[in-house]
């Protein structure tokens, strides 16, 4: 798993504080089941983080550190794409332009070129892409089928030059799934990536979809996330069949210190080996949305995570986090320099 700790020079810096014991008890979970390899801005941070987490009682054998410049911490969204080609773990380098241009990203785009370089990979193959594409913007059941937003990959700051044909054709050739399911609605007040599907509907298996409902009338998105409801339920798999769908309850509201609302959302969930993580907020319907996520995965341990300060910045912890595929001999390394102009 790969993970990005908050910095100083990130928009993480006047809440430092708040978010940062919410990394330690992702980076905790998360290395208790499987290797978590942490992305630290500098060797400075990257020493801390290690004395940090030594001393929450982490298993330093399945935590390992690589060092490279940020500009942020959503690894979901400029981190590599795992695939299987010909039965091997191969990574993909999408390009990540911060969310449409909104934010800076020239940093976070070199990082997973930079990791490969240093090694942390192994000889895992790993291949730059020139196509916009964040991790958050697309789920997929693992039997071929891709759920994802037109509002987010059809952005006009993403791909221009593709038709939703065209654009589609390459989610297919270079993913390797055989269908695509679009969602035309949806969306959360605060959520600046356009509607990333990750915030808003998740495969819970090849059969199953839970969605983030909404039960409150004035909510300013309230039908735009009916609407999506009504989509979903019209959905078929690949069989021609219905999906079971799977409503999680609505958070009450949670804004900022400038009474900003801000995107809480139970889809933003994460499952890991034996287990899957849930965000909590401090909300009564917490329990409730832990039970039905419980359900859809009754093979797996749930356990929440506190995740409210993170809403500060728009995300949960999925948003985080990104999955690795199983075979990568990761290693523990201070990652080469990739400078941002010199990308493709």
């Amino acid at each position: 798993m790969l993970l990005g700790w908050p910095h100083a020079g990130s928009d993480w810096a006047p809440v430092l504080a708040q978010v940062e014991p919410v990394f330690t008890r992702i980076a905790l979970e998360v290395s208790r089941r499987e290797t978590l390899l942490l992305v630290c801005n500098d060797a400075t941070l990257a020493a801390r983080v290690r004395d940090i987490l030594h001393r929450a009682g982490a298993d330093g054998r399945r935590v390992l550190t690589a060092i490279a410049p940020c500009n942020d911490t959503w690894a979901r969204d400029y981190g590599p794409i795992g695939i299987l080609a010909n039965g091997r773990p191969c990574l993909l380098d999408f390009r990540f332009n911060g969310w449409g241009e909104k934010h800076p990203w020239q940093h976070d785009d070199a990082v997973t070129a930079a990791l490969a370089a240093g090694g942390c990979f192994g000889s895992t193959p790993t291949q730059r892409l020139p196509l916009v594409l964040e991790g958050g913007s697309i789920d997929s059941d693992g039997q071929g089928t891709l759920l994802t937003t037109r509002r987010c990959l059809l952005h006009p700051r993403r791909n221009p030059a593709l038709s939703p044909t065209r654009l589609e054709q390459r989610l297919r050739e270079l993913l390797g799934c055989e269908r695509v399911l679009w969602l035309q609605h949806g969306g959360l007040v605060g959520d600046d990536t356009d509607g990333h599907v990750d915030m808003l509907a998740r495969f819970a298996g090849p059969g199953t979809l839970l969605y983030q409902s909404c039960s409150e009338r004035g909510y300013p998105l309230y039908n735009e996330l009916e609407a999506m409801k009504g989509e979903l339920q019209r959905l078929r798999d690949a069989g021609g069949r219905t999906y079971e769908t799977v409503p999680l309850p609505w958070p009450g509201p949670v804004q900022d210190e400038k009474g900003r609302r801000l995107p809480a959302s139970y889809a933003n969930f994460l499952v890991i080996d034996g287990a899957v993580l849930v965000p909590a907020y401090g909300d009564a319907a917490d329990d409730e949305a832990a039970r039905r996520i419980q359900a859809c995965f009754p093979q797996r341990e749930l356990v929440q995570v506190p995740c409210r300060p993170l809403l500060q910045q728009g995300g949960s912890l999925h948003c985080l986090t990104m999955q690795l595929p199983r075979g990568i001999p990761l290693t523990e390394c201070a990652a080469t320099t990739t400078h941002p102009q010199d990308r493709p």
